[in-house]
């Protein structure tokens, strides 16, 4: 029996990796937009020299105007990532977790289907994760325009030999994000990072569901990488090859950034009452 469980683990991780690999590749593309309109407009910037070079002034502005473009085809194409992802990426990843557990429970002729329950918990995780994607894409654009406001004051200052280019995008790297304590992140590191989490949080949150509505069991067994905690990587409390129940997968359904946290249905302890959440097998 263990044998075929680890290749359908495998399969639902190489599944998963296929989702978020291909998506990683849609927001890196969207942000190429404007990290490509960055460089343009700084090359452009530096070529020009109000008062000192012809026509500097319609070009000036036909240069502001180019990354003005881009930018807005930067909003339009990260938003539309972000509605993709929320409304038909996750709920597919969240209909995978919940086939997974049912094939891992050998119960392969059990249908899933969108109850209402599923569709409440999908609805809710979709409009959290779609909020957190449109917050980093405002957050850039605001950044985007703080560019522009710097990069027209220095190709506008008549004191300066040249535009520092360098110091311009040292001061404001559009291919990066910012997290809350201030630290940037390359763009493509925090999309992995975002990405996986929500992906594994969905997967595993439909399996869970399914776990209770489906096969009505309320306890599920753990498994996570060697030394990882529960609540948090390094917490004292152990996950891997424990049982937990379903109120406290919910709960946790992931513990960290990378997580590899699946669970499994223990349908031979349907009633028991005698077990404690969290002890080891």
């Amino acid at each position: 029996m263990t044998t075929p469980v680890r290749r359908r683990r495998r399969t639902l991780r190489q599944r998963l990796l296929g989702y978020i690999t291909d998506a990683v590749s849609r927001l890196r593309q969207a942000w190429a937009i404007l990290t490509g309109a960055q460089t343009r407009l700084l090359a452009a910037l530096a070529a020009i020299r109000p008062g000192r070079t012809s026509g500097a002034g319609p070009r000036l502005r036909a240069a502001i105007a180019a990354f003005n473009t881009s930018l807005g085809a930067f909003a339009r194409a990260a938003g539309a990532f972000a509605e993709r992802w929320a409304a038909t990426d996750l709920p597919v990843v969240y209909r995978e977790g919940a086939w997974t557990l049912l094939d891992n429970a050998d119960r392969r002729q059990t249908r899933f289907t969108w109850t209402s329950r599923h569709q409440a918990a999908i609805t809710g995780l979709s409009a959290q994760y779609y909020a957190d994607l449109t917050n980093r894409i405002q957050e850039a654009i605001r950044r985007a325009r703080a560019f522009l406001r710097d990069a027209q004051d220095a190709a506008r200052d008549p004191d300066a030999a040249r535009l520092d280019t360098q110091a311009l995008r040292r001061d404001h790297p559009l291919d990066t994000v910012v997290y809350a304590n201030n630290s940037r992140h390359p763009v493509e590191a925090w999309a992995r990072a975002a990405l996986t989490w929500q992906a594994v949080t969905a997967a595993n949150t439909g399996a869970v569901r399914t776990a209770l509505d489906e096969l009505g069991t309320e306890w599920v067994e753990v498994r996570d990488g060697n030394g990882c905690g529960w609540e948090s990587h390094d917490s004292p409390d152990k996950a891997d090859r424990t049982l937990r129940t379903v109120q406290d997968a919910l709960a946790h359904p992931t513990s960290h950034v990378h997580c590899v946290r699946e669970f499994l249905p223990r349908l031979d302890l349907i009633g028991r009452t005698d077990i404690r959440t969290g002890a080891p097998l």
